[in-house]
Formats: C-alpha cells, sequence, structure tokens
C-alpha cells in the first residue's frame, strides 16, 4: 500500500533549474565521464547541478537511494548509491544506515525495501511509477489458486506486490529460479511447484529442471516485446554480435540467443568475457550502464524502454528528497508474511556461480500448466 500526502505548493507546473557553476562541473566530472556518451553537454548543464544537489541532500538527510539497472545513466551513475537488480537494492537497503531509502524503480521494488527494512522511511519519487507484471497478479488470485492446489508449494517471482508475496511460501529471482522452485519441490514432496506470476519466466524454467511447473499468464511488457526477427535482423546486420537475453521474455528469444541470464548474469557476462559487439535482449538502459564499466564493448540495440522505469528522473528524485513524499507503507500483517517468503529465499544458500539458463535444454518444449 502506498501511501502520501500531496501540498498544493507541491503541484507547481514547472521548476527553477539550479546553476551550472565551476564549481559544480568540477564535482560532477568524475560522473560526466561514465555518462558522457548517452547526454548531451546541453542535457548535462541541467542534470549535473541537480546531481550535485541531491547528494547533497542525502549527507544532510541520511538518505541513500537504490538505483536500479533500468534508470537511465544520470540517476545510476550519478545518484545511486546502490545499483543492481531489485532484491539486492532491497537487501543493501537493509544493511545500510541510512533512515531514509529513495527507491530509483517502481513501486513494488519500493515496497520490498520496506519488507526487509520496516524501521526505514521508504520514498518513491512517482506513485505512477508501476509495473505490467506486478500488476497482473493480486493476493486475492494467489489464495484462489491455492485452494485449487492444495499442497503445491508457491514461488513468486519478487517482481511482485507485498500483498502477493504474503500469500507465498518462498520468493525468487530470475538467477535463482531453477534453484528455487527443485528446493521447493524437495520441501514439499511433490514433484509440482507453483510458479508466478510470469508466464515466459515459467516456461523457461521448466525447461530446466525435472519439476512439474504451473503457471500464471502474467508478463513484463518490456520483455514481451521482443521478437525472433528483432535477434535475427540484428546477426544479420552485425555477424560477431553475441546475444544475451532475459529469462523474462518468450523462450524462443532465449532458443535464438547465444546466452540468457538474470541482469546480474549478464553484466558479469560483458565483464569477464569483454565480447567486441554484444546485444542486450532486455531494457534499453540496462546496456547504456553496463556500457560504462565495459568501454571496449559495442553494445547495440534493439532498444524497449519500460515507460514506468522512466517516469524516474532527478528532477522527483529532488523533489522526494526534500518534500520526504511519496511513503511507502505495507501493512503489518502483510509486512510480517512477506518478509518471511523473501527471507525464505535469502536464506538458501548462494549458487557456486552465477545463474544462467542452459540453452542447451532451453531448446527443449516442456510443458506446463497454466492456470
Amino acid at each position: 500500500m502506498l501511501t502520501l500526502s500531496i501540498r498544493e505548493d507541491d503541484m507547481a507546473d514547472g521548476f527553477a533549474p539550479l546553476a551550472f557553476t565551476a564549481d559544480i562541473e568540477a564535482e560532477t566530472a568524475a560522473v560526466w565521464d561514465k555518462v558522457k556518451h548517452h547526454v548531451t553537454p546541453m542535457e548535462w548543464r541541467l542534470q549535473a547541478p541537480l546531481i550535485a544537489e541531491i547528494n547533497r541532500l542525502k549527507r544532510e538527510k541520511n538518505a541513500a537511494i537504490l538505483a536500479h539497472n533500468y534508470m537511465t545513466p544520470d540517476i545510476f551513475h550519478g545518484v545511486g548509491d546502490f545499483v543492481g537488480d531489485s532484491l539486492a537494492l532491497a537487501k543493501e537497503a537493509a544493511k545500510s544506515d541510512a533512515a531514509i531509502i529513495v527507491q530509483a524503480g517502481v513501486h513494488f521494488m519500493a515496497e520490498t525495501s520496506k519488507v526487509l527494512s520496516p524501521q526505514k522511511k521508504i520514498l518513491i519519487p512517482d506513485l505512477l511509477a508501476g509495473c505490467s507484471l506486478a500488476s497482473s497478479i493480486t493476493g486475492a488470485d494467489v489464495r484462489l489458486i491455492k485452494q485449487r492446489h492444495p499442497g503445491v508449494p508457491v514461488v513468486t517471482y519478487v517482481n511482485t506486490t507485498a500483498d502477493v508475496k504474503a500469500e507465498t511460501d518462498i520468493c525468487c529471482t530470475s538467477a535463482n529460479a531453477v534453484q528455487v522452485v527443485e528446493w521447493a519441490a524437495r520441501e514439499w514432496g511433490t514433484d509440482k511447484v507453483i510458479l508466478i506470476p510470469d508466464e515466459f519466466l515459467a516456461r523457461n524454467v521448466a525447461r530446466q529442471t525435472n519439476v512439474k511447473i504451473i503457471a500464471w499468464a502474467g508478463h513484463c511488457e518490456v520483455h514481451k516485446r521482443f521478437t525472433v526477427q528483432d535477434i535475427a535482423d540484428m546477426r544479420a546486420a552485425w555477424p560477431g554480435a553475441e546475444v544475451l537475453a532475459h529469462p523474462e521474455c518468450p523462450a524462443e528469444i532465449l532458443e535464438a540467443s547465444d546466452f540468457a541470464g538474470s541482469t546480474a548474469a549478464m553484466n558479469d557476462y560483458v565483464a569477464a568475457r569483454k565480447p567486441a559487439q554484444v546485444v542486450l535482449i532486455t531494457e534499453c538502459s540496462m546496456a547504456s550502464n553496463v556500457q560504462a564499466e565495459s568501454p571496449g564493448t559495442q553494445f547495440i540495440g534493439p532498444c524497449n524502454m519500460c515507460p514506468h522505469m522512466k517516469r524516474i528522473t532527478l528532477q522527483n528524485i529532488y523533489d522526494a528528497l526534500v518534500h520526504e513524499q511519496y511513503e511507502v507503507t505495507v501493512d503489518a500483517d502483510v509486512l510480517d508474511r512477506a518478509r518471511q517468503a523473501v527471507q525464505r529465499m535469502i536464506d538458501l544458500p548462494p549458487p557456486a556461480a552465477p545463474a544462467r539458463y542452459d540453452l542447451v535444454k532451453a531448446r527443449h518444449h516442456v510443458d506446463v500448466e497454466l492456470i
């Protein structure tokens, strides 16, 4: 549940840009060096003063900013104290000494941060930063699924609301979904597991395990839009490019790729292999952010942007810190039950190596039971 209070003086139509001075230029020079291939000098004159002021406000208010991989480079490299995928950010928030956490991401991520850091003030810069996947299912839906499949463990992707997590036996990420599904099957003594809400992730996991999967027809609108033709076009134009796909994509995308794994696994792949050319089949800004750390690699489209992630800007991060708006809260009962599901996953032994999806297995069709 998101709670806010809005004052009329907070609703001004515009804002006066902060001055771009020599001191600001010097203070933000290291950030400019990372983002200069993605930001024009004209844009930078507006962004740099905001970056400097946001970083000052963080020190003044004992605040930290969690910047998801899909944030634009000015946010990711300019003001993010912790960067990465949604679960990694929530875990860092819990370990941080900061009293205020600003979630540069979408609302389910802010709720997860609140679940793991109930004593902290969690802010989201834009209340409309939602998620097509998270909104595809509710806690009431999960209760009905459990009635239909009694005794079958429910594994829920972290890209869900706290209300959904609260009805879950254990959460998973795209990096550990196979591990968690197999653990749940062993713990419950069953050959069947409910994996919700991402249909494509569930279908891709089903190809990696002998556990039978019951799935829900939810999708990430970004990853759903990619097509095999996109990959064919990329290979025709850049024959040497390596294609990396996220497991939220349809199975045929993984079949046509050279590597499949979570955002962290894709990042590790580029850092370790240093390919001359690479195509990341995921949200646009991830390529921009990884490129700053891998300047020797050429990153090639296609590019699908998440409209919800792009609602987060330097300006509304600044506003969130100035006015300490908009606070995210979760009902105590929901929070406690959601934390159990997340913590159960966190307590599992980490994989020995960064999780990847075996592309030989990925090319074999395995049926799932779609609810």
